[in-house]
């Protein structure tokens, strides 16, 4: 009985196939390139025009200068006295270090590696959501949206660290849904092995997983926040593992992945995550003034239960025990406020904005009256970020009733860059965090987009219907982005003009 029952349950490997990909491929490269020189285009034009008298705006004072350290000491570390504790691990200072190595001490040096950041972006959320819906046209409706976004476009010009995390976790998340597909091929070319155990085969050296892993060590490497995707990208990677085996017949799936996949999943995705993380940290081991570097024997008792670790890992994990107090004790309740902070709740529809710079009008020209307004915003194009509660709970519908993986995995990246922040509501927060959500977002309006525009099965009156609404919605969006974007770039506009853009109480 108990064997007719499984037999039932267990599916012919050699009658399921993975899902075929999109197959106008040199098509998808050609829309992908044309789509990220345009994003090119928006991120590099007058990168260096706006200043605060010449020096960096907001947080690029501290981002852009500590990088310049890095780049000039030799060591790769940032020695201002100014600064008690460096709150930030390397890996973003030494990107904007990059530019900076290139054009010098200047706008376009501090900036030039978050705009490459930010035009890269784009390119992968364009391959990513191609891949997910099957479609080039849908990879290139992502494209458009994610050129057309306040938020990404804003962060891609300004020296700061949120776009290099955003560019970084989007990559590894890509990297898993490539897994995702070899991992299916592999078990279709495994057909007469799959019921060889009740576990299901090996599924050898997972080069795109590892991958995953080493740009979830730079994530975190970036800003701490990158280690909410690192956890969340596990399960997800753990899960696709699981459905893969449950659907190529795998008499006991997910025993079969805990047995076989667990183990691997965490090596690569946390073990060489935190390997690249350390990795990153390779100046401040190598020299004799970083801050904290010999804090054993000095901050640190050289005995103790850990006297068996090294000095150099104890007084790193010192400087850690430092930021983290640090990060800790900037809350609301010890009395830390800041006008344009925001709580995680309005991020979703950019209910608070962040606002970078504001020239004097009385300085500012160029706009055709004697005082001029010249302002960066971080405000997310309303008409895409105005979706976002619409797009998730389609997005959970989807995943429920259709058991959409593809909605499914991106609520989970979205998520990951959102809801860890509910634990820390007292702390002092800013809607440039919710950087990270934005291709997530992107790629859930894309998904939506793809079913509102149809398969090619059905009828051409459908379709048609269907392309009209995609075509006025992106419409929408290019003209709302455009409005936006003399606040967004800083271009000279009028103080009345300025007041026009300021579209709710709480963007003032």
């Amino acid at each position: 009985m108990g064997v007719n029952r499984w037999a039932r349950l267990i599916v012919d490997p050699s009658t399921v196939r993975p899902e075929p990909g999109p197959g106008d491929t040199a098509r998808g490269w050609w829309v992908t390139i044309a789509l990220t020189l345009l994003a090119a285009v928006t991120r590099f034009e007058r990168l260096r025009s706006t200043t605060d008298g010449g020096t960096p705006v907001f947080d690029e004072k501290y981002y852009a200068l500590q990088a310049w350290e890095m780049l000039t000491n030799g060591m790769g570390i940032e020695d201002n006295p100014g600064y008690v504790v460096v709150v930030h691990p390397p890996a973003g200072k030494l990107l904007i270090a990059i530019g900076e190595a290139l054009f010098g001490y200047s706008p376009l040096g501090w900036r030039f590696s978050a705009a490459v950041a930010g035009t890269l972006l784009v390119l992968l959320v364009i391959r990513i959501v191609r891949r997910l819906a099957r479609s080039t046209m849908i990879g290139a409706i992502a494209g458009i949206l994610m050129i057309t976004d306040g938020v990404t476009l804003v962060s891609s010009r300004i020296g700061m660290l949120d776009i290099f995390l955003a560019v970084l976790v989007t990559g590894a998340f890509g990297c898993l849904i490539v897994d995702r597909d070899q991992v299916r091929a592999r078990l279709a070319d495994a057909a007469g092995r799959v019921a060889v155990t009740s576990f299901g085969p090996r599924l050898g050296v997972r080069w795109w997983r590892f991958a995953a892993g080493v740009l979830l060590g730079l994530s975190c490497a970036t800003k701490w926040s990158g280690a909410y995707f690192m956890v969340c990208f596990v399960v997800l990677c753990l899960g696709f593992d699981a459905a893969a085996r449950r659907r190529y017949g795998v008499l006991r799936p997910y025993v079969g992945t805990i047995v076989r996949d667990a183990a691997p999943a965490v090596f690569a995705l946390i073990v060489v995550a935190i390997g690249v993380y350390l990795g990153t940290y390779a100046g401040w081991f190598a020299s004799e003034s970083a801050i904290n570097r010999h804090a054993v024997g000095i901050q640190v008792d050289d005995g103790g239960f850990l006297s068996f670790v090294p000095d150099a890992l104890r007084s790193l994990w010192f400087q850690h025990g430092e930021v983290l107090e640090v990060h800790t004790h900037l809350t609301n309740s010890a009395g830390f406020h800041h006008p344009w902070e925001s709580k995680p709740w309005t991020w979703p529809m950019g209910l608070r904005p962040m606002l970078y710079h504001f020239s004097d009008p009385e300085q500012a020209t160029g706009c055709g009256q004697s005082a001029c307004v010249r302002a960066i915003m971080l405000v997310g194009t309303p008409a895409i970020w105005w979706l976002a509660l619409p797009a998730v709970g389609w997005a959970l519908w989807q995943s429920v009733t259709r058991r959409d993986w593809r909605y499914l995995a991106v609520l989970a990246g979205y998520g990951a860059g959102w809801l860890p922040w509910f634990a820390v509501l007292d702390r002092q927060m800013y809607y440039f965090y919710a950087t990270a959500m934005a291709p997530f977002l992107v790629m859930l309006v894309a998904l939506a987009l793809g079913q509102i525009l149809g398969r090619t099965t059905e009828s051409d009156e459908r379709r048609g219907t269907g392309l009209l609404v995609v075509c006025l919605y992106l419409g929408l969006v290019v003209a709302n982005f455009v409005w936006n974007y003399p606040i967004l770039t800083a271009l000279p506009i009028t103080e009345s003009t300025w007041q026009q853009h300021l579209w709710l109480p709480s963007w003032r």
